[in-house]
Parts: C-alpha cells; structure tokens; sequence
C-alpha cells in the first residue's frame, strides 16, 4: 500500500464520521508531526509521513487489538472513499486546518464535553482547542527535550 493510500486509510478511521472538519483536524496534525522540527516525531519520523503514522503507540487505527480487544475499525479495514484521498491529497499539499493551526501535534477523543488540559499525560502538550469530537493539543516547552 502506497503512504497516501495509507494516509487516507489513517484519515477515514480516525475522523471519517467527523466531517470534513474533523478529517482536515487529524490530517493537520499528522502533517505537523511530519513538519515539526524538535521533539520526539522530528527525532524519530525525519519528516517522513509513513513513519509518522507507522510510529508504534500513536494511532489507535493503527492497531488490531486494544486492551486485549480486537480493534475491527482498523488502517486495514477502512477501506479510503473519495473524500479521504481529497484530504489527504489537500493535507499533502500543504493544507492546514485554521481551526487546529501549524503546531497542534496531538489529538484525541476524549468521548465527553469537556477536554483534559494536558495529553499526552506526560504533560508535552496542552489543549489548544476541539474540532468535532477531537480535542487538539499544542506542545508545550518540554516536548523539545522528548
């Protein structure tokens, strides 16, 4: 599978019942762990998008089995519509969703209203804002050093 089908597969399974908003949300951000130039995803990744999205522990979809449970919506059953290979092909092109901007490195849903004010729990990002079911994280000062 080639890294945009990849891409729009990753996009599909993490935000497909999102919107076009939520979509462009999580294609930003996996974009901006591609562009960030610090951190563990620059040290790690080298600005390579399937190295990203291939890191282990980042994507749920990513992943088979969740807490010993079979994860069936998965990177190999979401099977990419129209609309996904757009956004991706828009993400790729150096799109950026306003509503998340060019630092958010994470996202996640927290499946309530309101949002933690820091993800990932080591305290490298804070809560920036939410797009759709997804709250956005900027990183904080300590993520340089991950």
């Amino acid at each position: 599978m080639d890294t945009r089908e990849l891409f729009a597969r990753l996009i599909k399974c993490e935000a497909g019942g999102e919107g076009e908003a939520g979509m462009k949300a999580v294609a930003t951000v996996t974009m901006n762990r591609v562009h960030v130039a610090r951190g563990e995803y620059q040290r790690i990744n080298q600005g390579d998008l399937r190295r990203v999205i291939e890191q282990s522990c980042q994507y749920s979809c990513f992943k088979t089995v969740i807490d010993g449970q079979p994860n069936t919506q998965n990177i190999w059953t979401a099977t990419p519509e129209p609309i996904h290979y757009e956004i991706a092909d828009w993400a790729l092109s150096g799109g950026v969703h306003s509503g998340t901007g060019a630092e958010a490195l994470w996202y996640m849903n927290p499946f309530i209203p309101t949002c933690p004010n820091l993800f990932p729990y080591n305290g490298t990002g804070y809560w920036f804002t939410r797009v759709a079911q997804h709250c956005i994280y900027n990183p904080t000062n300590s993520y340089a050093g991950t």
